[in-house]
């Protein structure tokens, strides 16, 4: 099944899994999920990921989600770009979150990365969302 917002997807997964305290779950794979859920383990949001071939031929990849004393690390996660809106940022105009305690995850042109990450980097791009 096609969907037309991938990473809203992926973010109400990972919303759903954690109200309902599962470990894994799974989700269909592609590039910009794979970049996004690199940068959610390397914050430490996600305890990692793993890409699996499945019978009928389609990527998907298994996330290990995270908690700590019983509640999950990722406290807010939101979509700030949708496919109706899409909002971009300057370098100068990155969003800080939570005061620097959470991280906006932004595509630029050098990849997809944290919003520290791409300031370090001089660079902006297109916010996709931050979390908590």
């Amino acid at each position: 099944m096609s969907t037309s917002d991938p990473i809203g997807d992926l973010i109400t997964r990972i919303r759903n899994a954690q109200m309902r305290r599962k470990e894994k779950i799974s989700t269909p794979g592609s590039r910009l999920r794979a970049s996004v859920l690199e940068v959610l383990a390397a914050e430490g949001f996600i305890r990692g990921y793993s890409a699996s071939e499945p019978v009928n031929g389609r990527t998907e990849f298994e996330i290990e989600l995270k908690y700590y004393d019983g509640e999950p690390v990722i406290r807010e996660i939101s979509r700030v770009s949708k496919p109706g809106r899409r909002v971009y940022s300057s370098v100068k105009t990155l969003p800080r979150v939570a005061n620097g305690l959470g991280v906006a995850v932004v595509s630029t042109p050098q990849g997809v990365m944290a919003d520290h990450e791409a300031r370090d980097k001089n660079v902006g791009g297109e916010v996709l969302f931050t979390v908590f």
